[in-house]
């Protein structure tokens, strides 16, 4: 369901709670960092966490292929092992997509199910623990690439090896590479022949924000089949600094806001569903500086 909470999430003045559906690990750093002066923080709203992040392990119900995904976590081990609430959101979206794919979900331009399903290929960036990835692998029956840092891998091929017969039934196919944004050799590695790259919850170390923007650059704007590759991105605002990304993102993508999800009891805002599509004066600007190189080298 369209939420119709509206605000405008690239406006550095948006007032919001950065301690709201943290990770456990992460809101004990934030808190740490900006004490509160009451059990209450600035906007008055309570600090709670969400019962499932003390477990190692947890069940995902997927009503559009009556399926249980198995994700394992591992909260000592940091951020990028716990799961974060814009990766739900991103799989329920999907979810409910195929399940019912009418004119009024999200995604109807974007995912098509019948025919079309199986002949998807999908990057995911900061996969973490794998639930977006392997939720859109069993769902879509695609061809999915899950990518975090190196040392993530281990949990996320544990998860991958965990679904395996979930994946094997609905003709979906997951596979783990690493991949540090920004890094052209490992990009190079992996390649660009992707119909639509994924992500949740990665706009937050302001010292990403270049890395990240690069490595978008690379995979929608770089594509020598003139290919239009979308870029859906499920993100909780949490800070005002997140406001920078946009405003560079914007230059080079067109960005559309495709779904909001209604705030979370004791939260302003929800999580809100991006589609970034590169700009064609970009794609051109692009394509004549590789001309301009080669004239330069003959």
């Amino acid at each position: 369901m369209r939420s119709h909470h509206h605000y405008d999430l690239d406006d550095p003045e948006v007032d919001i709670n950065p301690f709201t559906m943290l990770p456990p690990q992460q809101q004990e750093e934030e808190e740490a960092q900006f004490p509160p002066s009451s059990p209450e923080n600035f906007n008055g709203t309570v600090v709670t966490t969400p019962p499932f992040q003390d477990l190692e392990q947890q069940n995902h119900f997927l009503s559009s292929i009556n399926s249980n995904l198995v994700i394992r976590q591992l909260p000592s081990e940091g951020l990028s092992f716990q799961l974060w609430p814009a990766a739900t959101s991103l799989v329920n979206l999907l979810d409910r997509h195929c399940a019912d794919p009418t004119i009024n979900s999200p995604l109807f331009d974007l995912f098509k199910v019948g025919n079309q399903r199986g002949h998807y290929r999908i990057l995911e960036l900061g996969s973490g623990t794998g639930l977006v990835g392997l939720a859109a692998a069993a769902i879509l029956g695609a061809n999915v690439t899950v990518t975090d840092l190196r040392h993530v891998l281990p949990n996320l091929q544990y998860n991958i090896e965990a679904n395996a017969g979930i994946l094997e039934v609905n003709g979906g196919v997951v596979n783990a590479a690493a991949l540090s944004w920004g890094e052209t050799e490992e990009m190079e590695a992996i390649g660009r022949d992707y119909d639509y790259i994924l992500a949740s919850d990665v706009v937050y170390h302001d010292h990403l924000y270049e890395p990240l923007l690069k490595t978008l650059e690379w995979f929608l704007l770089g594509n020598s089949e003139e290919k239009e590759i979308v870029f859906v991105m499920a993100h909780l605002r949490r800070w005002k600094k997140e406001s920078a990304f946009f405003k560079k993102a914007k230059k080079v993508f067109d960005v559309e806001v495709i779904h909001t999800d209604d705030p979370p009891k004791g939260s302003r805002i929800g999580v809100v569903v991006y589609t970034f599509v590169a700009k064609a004066k970009a794609r051109l600007k692009l394509k004549s500086g590789k001309k301009g190189n080669k004239q330069g080298h003959n």
